[in-house]
């Protein structure tokens, strides 16, 4: 069990973690992809998603709705489908549920820790989803405000400056290894694994980043860390 003593702060990813991007983006795909992606089986088509979106945030710093642009024209390619609507992915946001446990879990442990948000998100889609994770949230670091994207580590090091605690005094949680667990320990932060896809890559990159405690969802570690009195 990770030791929560001294901790002030958790730091989390949101899609994926919070927001159930997966199903979000399986239903935007497979519209804007139509007929000839019927064939391809959802771990394929978020694989391929994968690796695009992670190509396409190398390099020289572009919005997330450009990135998510450049990805869904790529898969139209793959698939020989013309994209009638260039901003599908970005504009399917404000559509994704965020998963059941997330807001009481979020709200149970606000009772203990500050909450902030690492995201590689643009702001004003990430405006689309705060609203679903029912809770107030003491900071948010997107890329756009960092010019970055994890795993390059901007991100940690900017919440860590703006809640003003030192990497002993933050636990970061998260869905991706490749994303946040494997530059979160690099920075020296704790971390923990919410492992809802049950090891499966999906549509994050795979990774061998092992984190100090692994859960299969956030329920569980708000019942950890946070229980009810």
């Amino acid at each position: 069990m990770l030791d929560f003593t001294g901790v002030q702060a958790l730091t989390f990813d949101c899609y994926g973690t919070l927001i159930d991007w997966e199903t979000g983006l399986l239903a935007a795909l497979r519209r804007a992809l139509g007929p000839n992606s019927t064939r391809v089986p959802d771990e394929a088509l978020l694989n391929l998603f994968a690796w695009l979106e992670a190509r396409g945030e190398r390099g020289q710093y572009r919005s997330y709705r450009v990135v998510l642009r450049d990805v869904l024209g790529r898969m139209g390619e793959v698939f020989n489908t013309p994209i009638r609507e260039p901003d599908a992915l970005a504009e399917s946001i404000r559509a994704w549920p965020a998963f059941a446990d997330t807001a009481a879990s979020l709200a149970a442990l606000k009772t203990r820790f500050r909450l902030c948000i690492v995201s590689n998100i643009d702001d004003d889609l990430f405006v689309m989803s705060r609203p679903r994770l029912g809770v107030a949230l003491d900071q948010v670091v997107t890329a756009q405000q960092v010019g970055s994207y994890k795993p390059r580590k901007a991100h940690f090091r900017e919440a860590l400056r703006r809640l003003g605690l030192e990497t002993g005094q933050v636990v970061h949680v998260a869905q991706s290894l490749y994303h946040d667990i494997a530059p979160a320990r690099e920075m020296g932060l704790r971390t923990v694994w919410v492992n809802r896809q049950a090891g499966r890559p999906g549509a994050t990159p795979p990774n061998k980043a092992a984190p100090e405690l692994e859960v299969p969802d956030m329920e569980t570690l708000a019942r950890l860390v946070a229980p009810s009195k």
